[in-house]
């Protein structure tokens, strides 16, 4: 299952096509452009999927919770990110976390030397922090997709034979619809357990696969062996929310 733990890179790669953005002129759309930020910004701190997943839903349930027109949204995801490597026991130093942010944010600037510049935004970041935690009242554990798939694809290894699994990479472009999906508040509404399987299920449209031993009438409910309380019209709406969230792209010159 090393393909599921290698997602990280399937994404640099992408993100080396895509031209460098100007988070500055983006407007906050939906909670996308604060994830989008959370993912570029943890990709190069090298923070682990789990950390960059926890930072986005801590993101997107706080803005939830408040007015977002009153909040600086990249001091939010860079607190999230700075929350999240705590409760994920995946330490992100503040200091890296403030110049990659800072970066990401100028492109091409400089490390900020210790001075006014870096105490003020390390003490945003800070208040920000608690700010966070009070506003969720301080719960910040979350249970992700990510247990749910892994499990569901060692079944589904098995299932269909271990030369279609090597030959097709359904594993890593789950986890890659699954990270992309967590651009999206939507990712709130709904169970871990569905999220999982609307993953898979669209990797395994996009590669024409159908599982052994289902019958053509039944192809929908493949994932029945899983999970007992999905229904097909909620399946294709998770699948349709996660395609949804590729259209907030924004266009590069």
């Amino acid at each position: 299952m090393k393909d599921v733990i290698d997602v990280m890179e399937l994404q640099r790669e992408r993100n080396k096509r895509i031209a460098p953005i100007d988070y500055r002129n983006l407007d906050f759309n939906g909670g996308f452009t604060p994830a989008r930020f959370i993912f570029e910004c943890g990709m190069k701190l090298q923070g682990q999927p789990l950390t960059l997943a926890t930072a986005a839903i801590l993101m997107h349930k706080f803005f939830k919770e408040v007015e977002q027109s009153k909040y600086d949204c990249f001091l939010i995801a860079a607190s999230t990110l700075y929350l999240a490597g705590k409760v994920k026991d995946d330490p992100l130093k503040i200091r890296d976390i403030i110049n990659v942010a800072h970066n990401t944010l100028h492109r091409g600037s400089s490390p900020l030397e210790i001075g006014d510049e870096y105490w003020s935004m390390r003490d945003a970041i800070v208040q920000a922090e608690l700010l966070i935690m009070r506003v969720l009242k301080f719960e910040v554990s979350i249970t992700h997709p990510h247990k749910y798939m892994l499990h569901y694809l060692r079944s589904m290894e098995g299932w269909l034979g271990k030369e279609q699994w090597s030959n097709i990479p359904i594993a890593r472009t789950s986890a890659a619809f699954l990270q992309d999906f967590h651009h999206d508040p939507s990712i709130l509404e709904y169970q871990p357990q569905h999220v999982a399987i609307a993953c898979i299920s669209l990797a395994l449209q996009c590669y024409g696969v159908r599982l052994p031993l289902i019958e053509d009438k039944d192809d929908e409910t493949w994932y029945s062996v899983f999970v007992k309380d999905l229904q097909k019209d909620k399946h294709w709406e998770i699948m349709e929310k996660i395609m949804d969230a590729y259209n907030k792209e924004p266009e590069t010159a």
